[in-house]
């Protein structure tokens, strides 16, 4: 058995694209960490590493012979760090992984919106590619009811701040997360801010509610009504039928494990194929199914 070089502190996270990735923990935790849904990083107190103990760890990475293609800086928003932190995690890579294609991390509009246009384009010179946003919905009753800690305004000059620095934007949705009720003002303000800011990447995922959470205390207690399989699919055609994507291909994908049927394609050349496939779905759905949960969530 391989012995790999490193350790982490658990819970590890990375986005599904991440997935062949090497994990460096830059920062442990989530600094926002009061999301309603979200018990990723409960056990966590937010901090940043010493960055001797980054680099140690990337050392001991290229002296174990690994060679990777990409690397992800962990933990929930690695953006968060300091900018020296991460401009010296970034001059490391690139000191003992000289061909290393990109680097990415989870980000927010906070720590996006906290750096300056300057620090972007210098972290994007030393190979920070790709960033990840959780916009999770662009209706800002929803986002102050999950405590999301941005106004949608916010995610657009943060995503546009981004794009900007020409580091990719991967901006994430939740399908559901507004519940039966407030399901129409989450698909106008997503199409909103999904056609304002045009992400490079855009994927959806669908909510279920985490055990602990006060998300799920809200649904126990009536005040999130979940979305059956039908309406999550209709939330997904709307969203993608409203928004527009003119400033550049988008690749979109819906293949998260929570997803109940995988889905992609590259936008808006494919959406016609899409929102077919879409509707024969929903046709097929019966009322009143929900969707099973994941077992690996």
């Amino acid at each position: 058995m391989y012995n790999f070089p490193i350790s982490y502190e658990p819970p590890v996270y990375r986005p599904p694209s991440e997935g062949r990735s090497l994990l460096i923990q830059v920062t442990i935790g989530c600094s926002n960490n009061k999301c309603t849904y979200c018990d990723m990083y409960r056990s966590k107190t937010y901090r940043e590493r010493r960055i001797e103990e980054v680099e140690e760890d990337i050392r001991k990475c290229a002296a174990s012979g690994l060679y990777p293609d990409k690397i992800f800086f962990c933990d929930g928003d690695a953006l968060g760090a300091s900018f020296e932190l991460l401009e010296k995690s970034l001059l490391a890579v690139q000191k003992y992984f000289p061909d290393c294609r990109r680097v990415g991390v989870y980000a927010t509009a906070e720590n996006i919106l906290g750096k300056s246009d300057d620090e972007l384009k210098r972290l994007r010179e030393l190979g920070l590619g790709i960033a990840y946003l959780g916009l999770e919905t662009g209706d800002e009753k929803i986002l102050h009811m999950i405590v999301k800690g941005n106004t949608a305004n916010e995610m657009i000059e943060a995503s546009l701040k981004l794009k900007r620095a020409q580091i990719k934007l991967s901006t994430i949705a939740m399908l559901g997360v507004g519940g039966q009720d407030l399901s129409a003002q989450h698909i106008e303000g997503t199409a909103k801010v999904l056609s304002a800011t045009c992400p490079e990447f855009f994927s959806f995922l669908t909510t279920f509610s985490v055990p602990g959470t006060p998300y799920h205390k809200m649904e126990e207690r009536g005040l999130i009504k979940p979305l059956t399989s039908k309406m999550l699919l209709t939330e997904m055609r709307e969203i993608l039928s409203r928004s527009s994507f003119t400033l550049n291909p988008v690749i979109f994908r819906a293949n998260h494990v929570s997803n109940q049927h995988p889905l992609g394609g590259v936008l808006p050349r494919d959406l016609k194929s899409i929102i077919e496939t879409l509707d024969n779905w929903i046709a097929h759905t019966p009322e009143g199914q929900f969707p099973p949960r994941p077992q690996q969530m």
